[in-house]
């Protein structure tokens, strides 16, 4: 094969000191048969070849937030095959956030990898599938992470090698319980047993039932996401020194995200830090965050990919945020990726897998409610068979 670690660092930047100055500067199943796009001639130099197709992925339970409840979540498979060695990525989709299947694949069928000499220039490949098309960002995570697959297989490495994280420092993840019944909620906590840090989903009526039920089985800490559900800024602040009071330690979007002002007052009086979820999209929103939020929740669906969510870590702790590393329901494919960036987080939320009943792939683990990272190359996945 015509790759080496030297070709790697010459032609990507996969650090961010650019990006993160950039942004400073400017504020911006079954399934059908796979799409590919066209195969090399025999005899010519390597290409890559990116391949596609739809996947619908079952959760185990009903799972209800503020604004909406579902059952499945779809998602799109990506593979990007480079001189016979393939990377695997996903684009995750839960619908309230506006993309689909159609939509997905849609935006996958423009894009044309045969054109560059190989995956190691990293960021201008990924510098062009992000200028394609607005919006899209599942469908361009889907890229990103086959193709940081596919470099960290080349290279026999991890991604947290690559980064220089070590994999050790790994944090706990929490475990999401959505919003219930009390008898269900009592279920899903003691089915939760092995992990050390509980999320409850927020923003109905019932919320202190969420709470009180869930400590009626257990004292472990909870990390609460209202999802943009509350509205009314000082009901809101009793409501965060009430949760303060039964052990919750965070707090995610409590009001929407159009409210930045009454967000930052609210942040300036919670007695735990607020965190940015659907108010902090992408890099160039960080800068804006500040001051509004104490944080940030990074997700590989919003924000493109693993690129990315690198450098907006990068950013976040420059400008003295905290930073929290959250997902969508999704497969393992997705949550492996998202995981190499977790030895640099306050904060990890990356239980998607855990949620459904029909994975297809086998890649981070979670023992004794920690991120285990694998030590394979690339993002650490590989395919189950059936």
């Amino acid at each position: 094969m015509s790759h080496n670690r030297r070709d790697f660092l010459k032609h990507s930047s996969v650090l961010a000191g650019s990006a993160v100055a950039a942004a400073l500067a400017t504020a911006p199943s079954a399934a059908a048969a796979p799409t590919a796009a066209p195969v090399r001639r025999r005899g010519a130099a390597p290409r890559m070849t990116l391949r596609f197709r739809p996947y619908t992925i079952q959760l185990r339970h009903v799972f209800t937030i503020a604004t909406s409840s579902r059952t499945t979540t779809p998602v799109v498979l990506t593979e990007i095959e480079y001189d016979g060695v393939t990377g695997y990525g996903e684009a995750s989709m839960p619908p309230y956030l506006g993309e689909s299947h159609e939509s997905a694949l849609a935006f996958l069928k423009q894009v044309d990898l045969s054109r560059y000499e190989s995956p190691f220039g990293l960021e201008a490949i990924l510098h062009d599938i992000d200028a394609l098309a607005p919006g899209n960002p599942a469908a361009k995570a889907s890229v990103d992470i086959a193709l940081h697959d596919l470099v960290g297989r080349l290279l026999r490495q991890p991604w947290y090698n690559i980064w220089g994280y070590d994999p050790q420092k790994t944090p706990y993840t929490s475990f999401t319980i959505g919003i219930d019944t009390q008898d269900v909620v009592r279920q899903k906590t003691q089915e939760a047993a092995e992990y050390k840090v509980l999320k409850v989903k927020l923003g109905r009526d019932t919320d202190k039932m969420m709470v009180e039920t869930i400590r009626t089985v257990t004292d472990k800490p909870i990390t609460a996401d209202v999802n943009q559900g509350w509205t009314d800024r000082a009901a809101a602040l009793d409501m965060l020194h009430w949760l303060h009071e039964r052990g919750v330690v965070m707090v995610e979007q409590p009001l929407p995200k159009e409210r930045v002002d009454d967000l930052a007052w609210l942040t300036a009086r919670s007695p735990v830090p607020i965190i940015g979820d659907e108010g902090v999209q992408r890099l160039a929103d960080i800068p804006k965050a500040k001051g509004v939020y104490s944080g940030i929740n990074i997700k590989l669906m919003k924000c493109t990919g693993m690129r990315e969510a690198h450098q907006m870590i990068v950013l976040a702790r420059a400008l003295g945020m905290k930073v929290m590393l959250g997902c969508m329901t999704e497969t393992s494919c997705g949550i492996s990726a998202a995981s190499h960036l977790s030895p640099m987080v306050d904060w990890a939320d990356l239980d998607g897998a855990l949620l459904i009943s029909n994975d297809v792939y086998d890649g981070t683990q979670v023992v004794d409610g920690k991120v285990t990272l694998r030590n394979r190359p690339g993002i650490g996945v590989r395919k189950l068979k059936g």
